[in-house]
């Protein structure tokens, strides 16, 4: 097992069971040194209609942020578990290698390169089920799979299910830096759009390199200000008000709210989300949210544009798996470009 780091320690090797190295939570808390820390633990079994996957490489996301913290306090309510975390481990994006399989599965087999969403994918193995996989693109690495099935499918479903974006229009993505937004970038482009990216100074050239058609620097142009106005706005992370996003859409224009954080420790930015929803009916303007669905289906359509390289995952950083505290902080601090990354 790999030494601790960053405050990490860990914790006791279960007796009589085949064992691996995984991040273990055990409550939640805004410190990733504090909350994530290496352990032995017992190697996940699987159900009849699961696979075990040997991990190679995992990614942080949002979502990665909001099963460690446990914020929106909303969450728990909602099931993820009231006083401490019902997943011990926060990892969802995996990239990795079919390890078993379960009796009734047909789909994969012992030895297949798979990308997807497992539970407790920051070890090295995790459990999968069959409809959250799809076969990994050949021409990408372990790495860059990894960061591809929550970022890339939320992104694809913004694009082509909630904006339905068609060649020619004019998509503006808030927050093309991150995440999604790079994923975001590159599907509005091969859906024909043109595209205008929004970002800080020091990542201009990232979102340029991703073929944005132009680039705004929020830190000096309010893309809300000048005359130029979007069939599409996709505001991933940002917290525009909506009448200010609205200002810059057409008239027929949608937005489509991917993220928003705020402070609010129940909410947590989903009230504006909500006030989107019940503002839609009202206006001309089409407001919609996404909610996004972790599917094979969608994992092959991605798999096809990862293959072709018209889409490409961004990736910043890459950690080892004693190092995911430091990831998270990395990512927390918000000075990623692309994607953060765990290799095991």
């Amino acid at each position: 097992m790999k030494t601790p780091s960053h405050g990490q320690t860990a914790e006791q090797k279960p007796a009589g069971l085949e064992t691996m190295s995984a991040i273990v939570q055990h409550h939640y808390g805004t410190s990733p040194e504090e909350v994530l820390r290496v352990g032995v633990i017992a190697r996940p079994t699987i159900r009849d209609d699961e696979v075990l996957v040997h991990v190679r490489a995992a990614s942080v996301d949002r979502g990665t942020w909001h099963i460690m913290t446990g914020l929106p306090k909303l969450m728990r309510i909602m099931g993820f578990g009231l006083r401490r975390p019902k997943q011990p481990n926060p990892g969802r994006s995996v990239s990795g290698t079919v390890e078993a399989v379960g009796s009734k599965v047909t789909e994969f087999q012992y030895g297949d390169e798979v990308y997807g969403t497992a539970e407790g994918s920051f070890g090295e193995y995790a459990r999968a089920r069959v409809g959250r996989l799809a076969l990994r693109p050949s021409n990408l690495s372990h790495e860059q799979a990894s960061a591809a099935p929550v970022s890339g499918l939320t992104a694809l479903q913004a694009v082509r299910d909630r904006a339905a974006v068609r060649p020619g229009q004019a998509v503006l993505v808030v927050g093309a830096s991150g995440g999604v937004g790079t994923f975001a970038v590159q599907i509005a482009k091969a859906y024909g759009a043109e595209v205008t990216g929004v970002c800080s100074t020091a990542k201009m050239d990232l979102v340029s390199s991703l073929g944005a058609d132009h680039v705004v620097d929020y830190t000096r142009q309010d893309f809300a200000e000048d005359e130029h106005r979007y069939d599409v706005i996709l505001d991933i992370g940002g917290n525009s008000r909506l009448a200010h996003l609205r200002r810059a859409l057409t008239p027929g224009g949608t937005l489509v709210i991917v993220g928003g954080e705020t402070d609010g420790p129940w909410l947590g930015g989903f009230d504006r989300q909500l006030r989107a929803v019940l503002m839609s009916p009202l206006v001309s303007q089409k407001l919609r949210i996404v909610a996004a669905s972790e599917n094979s289906q969608d994992l092959s359509v991605l798999h096809d544009l990862l293959q072709t390289g018209e889409v490409t995952p961004a990736l910043d950083r890459t950690y080892p798996l004693s190092e995911t505290a430091a990831a998270m902080r990395y990512f927390m601090e918000g000075r990623a470009s692309g994607k953060v990354v765990i290799a095991i």
